[in-house]
């Protein structure tokens, strides 16, 4: 069987400029990255800001154009079909902070509304279709006709959540989808994906850069560094034994709140593992020769 979606040596660089505008070479923001997520599964892709993730996920949506590559969304490549309905039905995306993703001025039925219109859903179906998704989230269908202003951060979230399975996709992208909520909160959205996902067999690509969420919610798992997957497997194979020393760093910098949790952190002796800017980055690899 055909994985769900099937990123192949994907590239993307960015111009690099000056303070006068001028170019002063290219970062390399995903430098051959290739994984594959299976029907049903939910794969974790995790790193620090920086790391490459969004500039992925923004491939996946049709939202940038990469320099090489191809995009396989079961079994069919997708590379220059983003932005057209099709593309649409297959892959929708939750982003990071349901207060900017919803708009103030449309009630929530109104934004549920939008792509089941721009898909051509039946008008007189639309309000039935609006009350399933909201249930389909555990609100009430008087939600419908409340403002995002009226709502809770979680409650938003649901909301973006119902939005994005309005026109039943193959695939929903999840950037960073918990990060701008409160711990509660998050531990109760993440089992509301869970829940979705066993329901209508979704499958998910899980961008985050909190592994502690990614240890309970991904089945595999693969570390951004610098543009690169430095370390993929099985989630509990990566996390009991990390090999590359910045999935270790990652992991020792997860917060604890036991002596259980502390003794599976890896030990390692602290490094500098910030990832540096496009700047830096464009000088390390100029002195390396690359």
């Amino acid at each position: 069987m055909k994985p769900m979606l099937d990123v192949v040596d994907l590239c993307k660089s960015f111009p690099v400029r000056n303070v006068f505008g001028r170019m002063a070479g290219e970062v390399k923001a995903v430098d051959h990255v290739s994984f594959s997520i299976e029907r049903g599964e939910v794969y974790g892709l995790a790193g620090e800001s920086g790391s490459g993730k969004s500039t992925i996920a923004r491939t996946i949506m049709g939202l940038t154009r990469p320099d090489s590559g191809d995009i396989f969304l079961d079994g069919e490549n997708i590379i220059g079909t983003g932005g057209t309905r099709e593309h649409g039905r297959k892959v929708q995306m939750v982003f990071q902070n349901p207060g900017s993703s919803l708009n103030p001025r449309r009630t929530v039925g109104q934004s549920i509304g939008v792509p089941l219109e721009a898909h051509g859903h039946p008008r007189s179906d639309r309000r039935r279709r609006i009350s399933e998704l909201l249930e389909m989230v555990q609100l009430p269908a008087d939600f419908a006709q409340r403002f995002p202003h009226e709502l809770s951060g979680g409650q938003k979230q649901r909301v973006a959540i119902a939005r994005a399975l309005a026109v039943a996709p193959k695939l929903v992208v999840l950037d960073e989808p918990t990060s701008a909520l409160d711990v509660s909160v998050q531990a109760k959205v993440i089992d509301l994906l869970v829940d979705l996902g066993r329901q209508l067999d979704l499958t998910f690509l899980f961008i985050s850069h909190d592994l502690s969420l990614m240890r309970n919610f991904a089945k595999k798992v693969g570390i951004l560094y610098l543009g690169e997957i430095v370390e993929t497997g099985d989630t509990a194979a990566v996390f009991d034994n990390p090999r590359h020393d910045y999935t270790r760093l990652l992991l020792a910098s997860v917060p604890v709140i036991s002596a259980e949790e502390e003794a599976m952190r890896p030990k390692i002796e602290l490094i500098d593992g910030e990832i540096p800017t496009a700047e830096k980055l464009l000088a390390l690899r100029k002195a390396q020769g690359g």
